[in-house]
């Protein structure tokens, strides 16, 4: 399994060479380095952590310096599980391990849309504009449930509204730039510009 960790760019088109246009997102790789290698027989699982990018090492605690010993200073931190894993401590995992063409798997964080109505969190249609109505047009309506004096569960009301962990499956590998270490992926991916993704390939 392959996998790899990069930032959201923003969205653009790639022609194929019969000249059709196919949507793609862009996704930057910074430096991705292991940082440790879980075994079953010490962590109870099989695991490889990548540290992903850099930031000011004065904003690392103790614990996490010396458990990036002379690696560097990495923004994140994640984990992917995988049978019997070969890669070591200090090992870079580069983009040229991707291929056009792959299929992949991608998830990230949405984008958070703060507390919400029935709306725009549910679709719903709202009250009527007439006939006397005069603020419903988009109030949920009526929540009761006849007899029950309580709100049944799984009521679609207002609430919070993004910021969920959003996977996408059965995407493909567009077009990969080395220079400027660029992946892009076809269709849209979850987040704002700059939220931190997981591509992991579907073999």
């Amino acid at each position: 399994m392959k996998f790899i960790l990069g930032r959201k760019l923003n969205m653009t088109q790639i022609f194929t060479a019969n000249g059709a246009a196919i949507p793609v997102t862009a996704v930057s790789v910074r430096a991705n380095v292991v940082t440790q290698v879980r075994t079953k027989d010490v962590d109870g699982y099989e695991a490889v952590q990548i540290g992903e990018g850099s930031r000011n090492p004065n904003r690392i605690n103790k614990p996490q310096k010396g458990h990036f010993k002379d690696m560097g200073s990495f923004a994140t931190v994640r984990e992917f599980r995988i049978d019997a894993p070969t890669a070591k401590v200090g090992d870079k995992i580069e983009i040229s391990q991707f291929a056009v063409g792959e299929n992949v798997t991608v998830s990230a964080i949405s984008k958070g849309k703060g507390f919400q109505g029935v709306v725009k969190r549910h679709g719903f249609g709202g009250g009527p504009r007439s006939h006397g109505q005069k603020h419903s047009e988009r109030e949920p309506g009526s929540i009761g449930g006849g007899l029950r004096t309580h709100v049944p569960v799984g009521m679609r009301m207002a609430g919070r509204m993004g910021s969920d962990r959003i996977t996408v499956r059965n995407l493909h590998v567009a077009h990969i730039d080395p220079e400027e270490n660029i992946m892009y992926v076809s269709g849209a991916l979850p987040g704002r510009r700059g939220t931190l993704v997981e591509v992991v390939s579907e073999k």
